[in-house]
């Protein structure tokens, strides 16, 4: 289509894989219509995609990969992906914090980009067990200065996960002695029969641990995370008070959560669900 010419190409990759994932599969010359580019231009989004891992090569297209449930793609596989609707969510997310508050955001990308837009609100307390949610905080420090309002971060100790999570008994007794207003929780998967789940069987018993610690479950996710299940379980849907996804989400899908949890928002349109 002409509109998406000028397409970024993490842009056009999102769209490629949504597309794969939602036909199972798709040819190189269907793309280059759809998408309105070069077939070298689809080749060399192919060629990236598939080496993120998350789709496959064939003769003369690409299918999805079937993952297994013990597979744990790494923070820069998935820090690729589906960057639109994580920074969609992050920006949605980012109005349910309150200033002056203790919060808690887990690992992941999509918590990752939610630090980000989370700087400037003041005198937050901030516990995580993500490397890189910590690093967004303390970099912000060392660019501006210790400035007056600037969160306070409380790093778990652990064992380090591909997703640069810290995880294991030193995290959970950390998180254990702690309880925070709101925890902001980016998953693996997340479906109706396995609620909230993880490929990391220790990750799953840290993410158990601070949804226990919680007064308010936040879960940020866009929708592919939606039907996919890990190796582990560790929260039912309704534990969850609320989750932030994009718009991608299927209306079928929307219907069914919305059902089990007391709030969907869905970033850039209007909230689904009731609080309570």
């Amino acid at each position: 289509m002409s509109e998406n010419q000028n397409l970024l190409a993490e842009q056009r990759r999102a769209l490629i894989l949504d597309e794969v994932r939602r036909r199972g599969g798709v040819r190189v010359n269907e793309l280059t219509r759809k998408l309105g580019v070069s077939d070298m231009t689809v080749r060399r989004d192919l060629d990236a995609l598939a080496r993120q891992g998350v789709l496959e090569k064939v003769h003369g297209g690409a299918v999805p990969v079937v993952e297994a449930s013990t597979h744990e793609p790494g923070f820069e596989a998935k820090s690729g992906l589906e960057l639109t609707a994580k920074e969609d969510i992050a920006r949605a997310a980012a109005e349910l914090v309150t200033p002056g508050t203790a919060i808690a955001l887990s690992g992941g990308t999509t918590t990752y980009a939610l630090a980000q837009h989370l700087l400037d609100v003041p005198d937050l307390t901030v516990v995580t067990n993500s490397v890189r949610v910590a690093d967004v905080f303390h970099a912000a420090q060392r660019t501006s200065g210790q400035r007056q309002g600037a969160a306070t971060v409380v790093l778990t100790g652990g064992v380090r996960t591909p997703s640069d999570s810290l995880v294991g008994p030193v995290a959970d007794r950390a998180i254990a002695s702690l309880h925070f207003d709101v925890l902001f929780l980016g998953v693996h998967g997340i479906s109706l029969e396995a609620g909230l789940s993880t490929p990391n069987l220790a990750e799953a018993e840290t993410n158990r641990q601070l949804v226990q610690s919680a007064r308010r479950v936040v879960v940020v996710a866009d929708h592919t995370k939606w039907g996919t299940v890990g190796l582990s379980s560790f929260a039912a849907l309704e534990e969850v008070d609320t989750l932030v996804t994009d718009a991608g989400l299927p209306t079928d899908a929307r219907t069914e959560i919305s059902e089990h949890l007391r709030r969907l928002v869905v970033a850039g349109e209007s909230e689904e669900g009731t609080d309570s």
